[in-house]
């Protein structure tokens, strides 16, 4: 379930998002005030926000540099062309003039939430690795993966094309899953491989000899 923040000093606006939301089940987490509205994403950062710019205290524009990291729609009266620009300049992602279509509204979330699932993705020709929901396919087509397995793949993709050396490897997966030695890795690599180029991604991990590994796909 997604999360959004509803920043909002008017009461029956901070009401209707939250009853909107919800029944398009969002998690909805809900502040009046810039400076409360800081309070409450020092405790958990949502997917989404959005963002009245009256707001008592510490106003919209203040507080919008400090939002770094989490898409943000400003919902304002003020709708000249000279303030959108300076917001979305600014760091907004959107702009919604109030009044708004809600229909409108939920559209232009579920394109900012989409936007940034996909940014998530770590892609490297027809392989895409989601690491929230630890999925894995080529193509199209899913490849069940091992812990281990997922988190050699991981940093790998994280990486393309560059060499990862065996300790480097050893420590970073080691973070997500202690089932891998100096011992086992060769066999968890041979593993990966072997599925991958089932799964139609043919040899894309490369041994670099002496060193470690590193993707590399055929491009002919």
């Amino acid at each position: 379930m997604k999360t959004i923040a509803v920043i909002d000093d008017d009461i029956h606006i901070n009401d209707m998002l939250t009853e909107l939301l919800t029944r398009e089940n969002y998690r909805v987490l809900r502040a009046w005030s810039g400076t409360e509205a800081l309070l409450l994403l020092r405790g958990e950062a949502p997917d989404l926000i959005l963002l009245d710019l009256m707001l008592p205290g510490m106003n919209g524009e203040e507080l919008l540099p400090r939002l770094r990291g989490i898409p943000v729609i400003v919902l304002s009266a003020r709708g000249t062309v000279e303030d959108k620009v300076e917001l979305l300049l600014g760091g907004a992602m959107d702009y919604v003039t109030k009044p708004f279509d809600t229909q409108e509204l939920l559209a232009r979330i579920q394109v900012q939430l989409r936007g940034r699932e996909e940014a998530r993705l770590l892609c490297y020709g027809a392989l895409i690795l989601h690491p929230e929901t630890r999925e894995v396919t080529v193509a199209g087509t899913p490849v069940r993966l091992t812990p281990t397995e997922f988190a050699i793949l991981k940093l790998l993709l994280r990486n393309p094309e560059q060499v990862i050396t065996r300790s480097r490897l050893l420590e970073r997966i080691s973070e997500e899953t202690p089932d891998c030695m100096e011992s086992s890795l060769k066999v968890h690599i041979s593993n990966l491989r072997r599925k991958l180029r089932q799964a139609g991604a043919g040899d894309c991990i490369e041994a670099v000899w002496g060193i470690g590994f590193k993707l590399k796909f055929d491009r002919e």
